[in-house]
C-alpha cells in the first residue's frame, strides 16, 4: 500500500474512533438536518486538523455529506433544516449550516433572509471566513 493510502487509510480510522463521542453529542441525529434512523458518518470541518477531533467534526446523514461535497445539484427544499441547524449551540455545527446558507443566499428568498438574521460570535465568524475547503 502507498504511503498516501496509508495515510488516508489511518485517519479514516481516527475518525471512526470519534463516533461514539459524536453520537452522544448529537444524540443518534444529524447535526444539520436532524435525520434520525439513518446511517450518520463524521464529517470534518476545514479547516482540517492534524489529528481529527469532536471539536472540527459533525455526525450527519449520507443526504448531507453528498449535498456538502458537490457544487453541481443542491437540493435547496432539503436545506431547509437550516432554519434550525445555524443556531445550534456547538460552533462546529453552525460553522457548517453557515457556510451552506452562504452558498444557498443568491439562490432563494428565505435563505438570504435567514443569513441576514444571524448573529455569530466572533471565533465563529472567523472560522466561517477561513473557508478552506
Amino acid at each position: 500500500m502507498s504511503k498516501a493510502k496509508e495515510k488516508h487509510a489511518e485517519r479514516l480510522r481516527a475518525l471512526s474512533l470519534l463516533g461514539k463521542d459524536l453520537t452522544r453529542r448529537c444524540r443518534s441525529h444529524c447535526e444539520l438536518c436532524s435525520a434520525s434512523g439513518v446511517k450518520l458518518a463524521p464529517f470534518e470541518v476545514a479547516p482540517i486538523q492534524d489529528i481529527p477531533d469532536t471539536e472540527h467534526a459533525i455526525f450527519i446523514c449520507d443526504v448531507c455529506v453528498e449535498q456538502l461535497k458537490t457544487t453541481k445539484y443542491i437540493d435547496v427544499d432539503h436545506w431547509r433544516c437550516l432554519n434550525t441547524s445555524v443556531w445550534s449551540e456547538i460552533p462546529v455545527v453552525q460553522v457548517a449550516a453557515v457556510r451552506m446558507l452562504k452558498r444557498l443566499a443568491d439562490k432563494t428568498e428565505w435563505s438570504a433572509d435567514l443569513y441576514d438574521q444571524l448573529y455569530l460570535e466572533p471565533d465563529v465568524l472567523e472560522w466561517i471566513e477561513n473557508d478552506a475547503e
